[in-house]
């Protein structure tokens, strides 16, 4: 007989690069990870024949009977309601999978689906930086900015899961492109943004005769990633932490919105800013000062996310403990 404690949950990080099942328990202890390269060129049949087939083996050490159900990262567009993927862009070929069906028909539990944004803030919330709080948004910050909300203590997607794609809003008139749009805010925000930035930057000092001591060769601009911004605006160099400055300003005024209309007691920032916190933070302070209703900024906390590289793991286990 099965009995509470002997249950597991398992975790499915569907991505562009790379896939990942893990085995965890109701402590979000993770007992077991297999990660495998997607090759999304194989179409999503072969892919989910990988999953099952690193899924029958995992069965020999953690008994078939004893998963109780199944939570499945995914990058979107997708709907969480009816558990089908709308091909996303990382993974061409995807068009209308019902993921969960395919799941929950094949391992007799229930399964559940979110994108990867969702999934994160899930994680994030229920065992991160904003665990024990009621109304937390989670901020991406990587690639792209995408976001998660959890609004009254319940994951929020939105009618059609578009809650929550502030990436999307519109900061400037013009600006480096994000989500599509120039001067949005993930367009500010993000790493390929701020390499956009950076680019900008450095190519107007280079022209004007002006010493870039990070990038003095104007060819190599169009090159330069965030990662090389952030490590030199670390060593004190003034053209990157100017480029920082623009990217932090302007995040504050994408979070002076969201803590003007959800208030929030907590924020959490992954990725680029979760590595460079003490860069962006003053330029965030000030602008909320400026731009915040001060009574809301008093109960909302910054802060960097706490998972770092395993969230991804963490978040396709969480979607199965949240749904259960």
């Amino acid at each position: 007989m099965t009995t509470e404690s002997d249950k597991y949950y398992m975790g499915i990080d569907v991505g562009g690069t790379k896939c990942a099942i893990v085995v965890g328990d109701k402590n979000f202890t993770v007992h077991r990870r297999v990660q495998f390269e997607t090759r999304v060129e194989r179409g999503y049949v072969e892919i989910l024949e990988e999953f099952h087939r690193h899924i029958d083996e995992l069965f020999l050490e953690f008994p078939k009977e004893n998963l109780a159900r199944i939570g499945i990262s995914c990058g979107g567009p997708l709907d969480s309601k009816k558990g089908v993927i709308y091909s996303p862009p990382n993974l061409p070929g995807w068009d209308s999978v019902p993921i969960v069906e395919i799941f929950s028909e094949k391992y007799g539990v229930p399964a559940a689906v979110q994108n990867d944004a969702n999934a994160c803030a899930l994680a994030e919330w229920l065992m991160g930086a904003g665990k024990g709080t009621q109304n937390m948004i989670f901020l991406t910050f990587g690639t792209g900015m995408g976001s998660g909300l959890i609004l009254n203590g319940k994951l929020y997607a939105g009618t059609n899961d578009l809650g929550g794609e502030v990436g999307h809003v519109r900061l400037a008139k013009n600006g480096p492109v994000g989500f599509g749009k120039a001067g949005s805010f993930e367009g500010f925000c993000s790493g390929g943004g701020i390499a956009q930035l950076a680019a900008s930057v450095v190519s107007e000092k280079l022209d004007n005769g002006e010493a870039v001591d990070f990038c003095p060769d104007k060819e190599k601009a169009g090159s330069l990633t965030a990662k090389d911004v952030a490590i030199a605006a670390n060593a004190g160099d003034p053209t990157a932490g100017e480029i920082i400055k623009i990217s932090g300003e302007y995040l504050g005024r994408g979070l002076a919105i969201l803590i003007d209309i959800i208030n929030p007691e907590c924020i959490v920032i992954g990725s680029i800013y979760a590595r460079n916190e003490m860069l962006f933070k003053p330029h965030v302070d000030r602008i909320l000062e400026q731009e915040a209703i001060p009574a809301a900024v008093e109960v909302c906390q910054i802060k960097p996310a706490l998972l770092g590289d395993s969230i991804g793991d963490f978040a396709a286990l969480c979607v199965a403990l949240y749904e259960n």
